[in-house]
């Protein structure tokens, strides 16, 4: 496995929140909240098991190619879906994180904005790596070309 996050172990664990604004709530409550959130888990628990983490928002394209059902032109959750995508050495540390008190408080302001509710499914990681440079990906393809049946 080649690491696309630094210094995640190969049986890390990855969390993923998926939140759904309420329609009162916008872009820029999100990106406040979630970042003053993520400032904290980045201040209190690097040292006890945060090993880093991405939000991203879903940006209405659909991937025709990549979807195998219908052929939809736009997500009908564009700018009204995000995930919160975090990293750690193990699931025991990432719920002890949880439970640490100067979490929760932030936590309750972004579970506010979430006409969802919120579910946090954790993930063993299987596979990740990082694109091949260019001279990497010629060698790559070379390589196919003369090996593969």
């Amino acid at each position: 496995m080649s690491q696309l996050i630094n210094n995640f172990p190969a049986d890390g664990v990855v969390t993923i929140n998926r939140v759904i604004l309420k329609p009162e709530y916008t872009i820029d409550d999100l990106q406040e909240r979630v970042a003053v959130l993520c400032e904290n888990v980045k201040t209190y628990h690097s040292d006890t098991g945060f090993v880093g983490g991405f939000v991203a928002l879903n940006s209405g394209s659909v991937s025709n190619e990549g979807s195998t059902i219908g052929q939809a032109v736009e997500s009908p959750m564009k700018d009204k879906e995000a995930l919160i995508i975090t990293f750690w050495n193990s699931f025991e540390e990432h719920e002890a994180s949880h439970q640490s008190e100067t979490f929760q408080p932030l936590f309750q302001q972004v579970l506010e904005l979430c006409e969802n509710g919120n579910e946090e499914i954790a993930y063993e990681m299987l596979w990740s790596g990082a694109a091949y440079d260019p001279e990497q990906a010629q060698a790559a393809r070379e390589a196919k070309e003369t090996h593969a049946a």
